[in-house]
């Protein structure tokens, strides 16, 4: 993944110190070939902040069947790290969509709830499953664990699971941000979504989307016609039934008085796939040290980190933690996703991790080749520096204890070289890639009873220098991996 770190000056896009979400667009623009971007025509339009964002309500409206209960008494008899070997299990697709999808506890103390199987900014979850064949179409309503009909029917000649970003669900405050967001949340999906497959015995075959063809299929599944959807991730869980049915998918997409989403469905709509199903494995990777924990114990201590009272960030305490805290995670970030498009991606990734106390490794920069973590450059206290170059200090509301933590991983790209590549979709798959590998980070830290917190609020130009990023490199996605601090009451809302 990747290559090595080197000296490289600072050299972004934007103006010193922008934000992450005012940067964005302009490293899509250098990532499709404008080698100075301007900020857009809309930069300075006043947006209202995301607080102040409430959700539309939820698409449905037809008949509910609920999801069938007891996908926690099966995780509790497989053992971890292993996939597969178990009995098949009636109702197994249902089982799987509990286990990928569905909350698993209540945290009163936590203002943002419920705690699912996978990190979402805010808990937003924008991403959206839906279960369709050429007959129906059927919503996954997490929070009911049901699903609900829809008024449209799937794109394939066979049942399969569709996840499509819904950007209305995101604030209009984080502007083309917004995209990124459901991109990334739509990797961490798709590896809840294989990993729950692989646990209940159900194979599962990727379609990747193409803008041309399957711009319309959101709405086809009967989804809300007045709002905005990503191009769908595909998983094909039925019996092989041939290709595709022919249909007529293009449709002319107004956005009016929102120019930032027109140009969030442009660089989506500019992904291009030759629709060729291929294989979903479970994401697992091998040689995962050996824990007495169960697939429910290590889903249930998936965590970003707990604050007390309702307080907001994350808290943690410094300790040393044994070396497979380190060699795990690089294993389980190393696996590629699967469809070939996403593995390219993926390839064009660079793992950078700031270690502290951890067995067998020195503290310093280490980055992942061949699922190793290799140092690169030894430093104390790498942690405590990357906490000043952090976002969200710690304040009378808010917690931060990067200093504390045990690794501080980085994901990081060129997005023009992805490009170069894979097509002007590169950009998308990049960011899929990255939130499949952070993922994989969430479940190896929970593996250990750590926590581990996505974050995208390290400033850019400390990064370039801390990190060794070359000059066209931007971090898709960082991920603070550490001992928990607070313990708290939490409901079980398993069944």
């Amino acid at each position: 993944m990747g290559a090595p770190p080197g000296a490289c000056p600072v050299h972004v896009p934007g103006d010193e110190g922008a934000t992450a979400i005012a940067r964005e667009p302009l490293w899509h623009a250098y990532a499709t070939g404008v080698d100075r971007p301007a900020p857009p025509a809309w930069a300075g339009l006043a947006e209202p902040p995301p607080p102040e964002h409430v959700p539309p309500p939820a698409p449905g409206g037809g008949a509910r069947a609920p999801l069938p209960v007891g996908a926690v008494r099966h995780l509790q008899a497989a053992r971890y790290p292993t996939v597969g070997g178990a009995p098949a299990v009636p109702q197994a697709l249902g089982h799987a969509l509990a286990t990928a999808f569905a909350p698993l506890r209540r945290e009163p103390a936590n203002p943002y709830n419920d705690h699912r199987p996978y990190a979402s900014a805010r808990c937003l979850f924008p991403v959206q499953a839906v279960l369709a064949d050429p007959h129906r179409a059927r919503l996954l309503d997490p929070a009911r664990r049901a699903l609900v009909d829809l008024p449209g029917r799937g794109p394939g000649a066979g049942e399969e699971v569709l996840l499509t970003g819904r950007y209305a669900a995101v604030p209009r405050g984080y502007r083309w941000f917004r995209g990124s967001l459901v991109d990334l949340e739509s990797g961490f999906a798709l590896r809840s979504l294989a990993l729950a497959l692989g646990l209940h015995g159900v194979a599962g075959r990727l379609v990747l989307p193409d803008g041309q063809r399957d711009a319309g299929v959101p709405h086809a599944l009967g989804l809300p016609a007045g709002e905005h959807w990503s191009l769908p991730l595909r998983v094909q869980v039925g019996a092989a039934a041939g290709p595709d049915p022919a249909r007529s998918t293009a449709r002319a997409e107004r956005v009016d008085g929102d120019p930032v989403l027109a140009e969030v469905l442009a660089a989506d709509r500019a992904q291009r796939s030759d629709g060729v199903p291929a294989p979903v494995h479970h994401g697992v990777p091998d040689g995962l040290a050996a824990r007495d924990r169960t697939w429910a114990d290590v889903l249930w201590d998936r965590t970003s980190g707990r604050m007390p009272r309702g307080l907001h960030g994350m808290a943690g305490r410094r300790r040393r933690v044994p070396r497979a805290v380190l060699d795990d995670a690089a294993r389980w970030v190393a696996v590629p996703p699967p469809g070939t498009t996403l593995a390219v991606a993926h390839a064009e990734l660079r793992a950078s991790v700031a270690v502290q106390d951890v067995e067998g490794h020195g503290d310093g920069l280490h980055v992942v080749r061949d699922g190793l973590p290799v140092p690169v450059r030894p430093e104390a206290g790498l942690p405590a520096l990357l906490e000043r170059h952090y976002g969200y200090p710690a304040s009378p509301v808010n917690g931060c204890d990067v200093r504390h933590a045990s690794a501080v991983w980085f994901l990081s790209f060129r997005p023009r070289a992805v490009v170069d590549r894979i097509g002007p979709g590169g950009w998308t798959s990049a960011l899929r890639a990255a939130g499949w590998a952070a993922h994989g980070l969430c479940l190896a830290a929970a593996a250990h009873g750590l926590y581990a917190r996505p974050v995208r609020a390290f400033r850019e130009e400390p990064l370039q220098s801390v990190l060794g990023l070359a000059p066209d490199e931007t971090v898709a996605l960082a991920v603070v991996v550490g001992t928990p601090r607070h313990a708290d009451a939490l409901l079980d809302l398993r069944l």
